[in-house]
């Protein structure tokens, strides 16, 4: 028979076997999770865009990273850096810089893509990991209120007689988006783009101006910008670069294509990954991205800008880019800007 004190010394052995298999199985556990859940942000994360402090493209790196830290989407603190300047250059040159480091992800222009046809930079897309498609901006062109052209038609048979007697105004260098969407309408209505009337200005506003104090007959320029004037009574939209009328104010306007004219253009805005990352980097931020797109706060500051939200992930966003490039290659080469 066992004694008091064997039966302490068996029920304990027993306790240390319980316990040490419970430890096991909690590792294994813990184990099994920390692989389901794959990679995750360990220190702080930077959003990298190639634009000022006070840009849209900032306020919207900014709705993305509030969005990522106060739905506890990410753990770890996030930090929108700006990069401004040289065409976009240098915010890629830091960009570079940190390659193989999932922390780093870059909101991006097409201006990437524009300064790679150009021979501005080495750096395209697919020279990064591409992550996300995130939203875009409808493109119109506008006249002042009161003037005679009132249809693209209208247009159309100005530029027709002679394609100097419209000149029109971007708010960017050639080649940029305002100058493209002009590019492709012409082109649509016929007229050759390279002896087109442009009329470059640093910025928006100073386009704008112009347009105001008719020193030029049109302006390209992004819908959101198109729309609060015309609230304002300031100008009149000819026609919006879109598929089909969109929701809202969208609605009353007419698209090229309902006149004649077989344009689709927008102005798009995405996310890359550093070059390098690992198949389970690019899918925790594919996943975070989405979840913070999927948001009400995020929708509801999508449509206050007019922009158009919509969410194309990592495995569909290589396809989506490569279509987006040879259209600004083709539209570059119509303006005559690539040889």
């Amino acid at each position: 028979m066992f004694t008091q004190f064997q039966y302490a010394v068996a029920n304990d052995r027993r306790v240390r076997a319980l316990l040490a298999g419970a430890v096991a199985l909690a590792l294994t556990v813990a184990a099994a999770v920390s692989h389901a859940q794959g990679w995750r942000p360990e220190r702080t994360v930077e959003i990298v865009l190639p634009s000022a402090a006070g840009s849209s493209l900032d306020s919207a790196a900014r709705m993305i990273q509030t969005l990522l830290t106060e739905k506890r989407i990410v753990e770890v603190p996030v930090v929108v850096v700006n990069k401004a300047g040289g065409g976009g250059n240098i915010s890629t040159a830091y960009f570079d810089q940190h390659a193989g480091d999932p922390h780093y992800i870059y909101l991006s222009t097409m201006s990437l893509l524009n300064n790679h046809i150009l021979g501005r930079a080495k750096a395209n897309y697919d020279t990064y990991t591409p992550l996300a498609m995130l939203y875009s901006e409808n493109m119109t062109i506008v006249v002042e209120q009161g003037s005679a052209l009132k249809t693209g038609r209208d247009v159309m048979t100005k530029l027709k007689a002679d394609s100097q007697s419209l000149s029109i105004a971007v708010g960017s260098a050639r080649g940029g988006t305002g100058h493209l969407n002009t590019a492709l309408v012409a082109k649509a209505m016929g007229v050759d783009a390279k002896v087109l009337k442009t009329v470059q200005f640093p910025g928006n506003s100073q386009a704008l101006t112009a347009l105001l104090g008719s020193h030029v007959d049109l302006s390209s320029m992004s819908f959101a910008q198109a729309w609060s004037q015309s609230q304002a009574g300031k100008v009149r939209i000819l026609g919006v670069a879109s598929a089909k009328r969109g929701a809202g104010p969208l609605a009353d306007l007419p698209t090229w294509k309902e006149q004649g004219y077989d344009v689709e253009f927008y102005n798009t805005r995405f996310m890359l990954g550093t070059k390098g990352m690992t198949p389970e980097q690019t899918a925790f931020w594919d996943s975070a991205l989405k979840r913070v797109l999927d948001t009400k706060e995020w929708n509801e500051y999508a449509t206050k800008r007019h922009y158009i939200p919509f969410y194309v992930g990592h495995k569909e966003t290589p396809k989506r880019l490569a279509e987006l490039y040879q259209q600004l290659k083709g539209a570059l080469t119509d303006v005559g800007m690539v040889k």
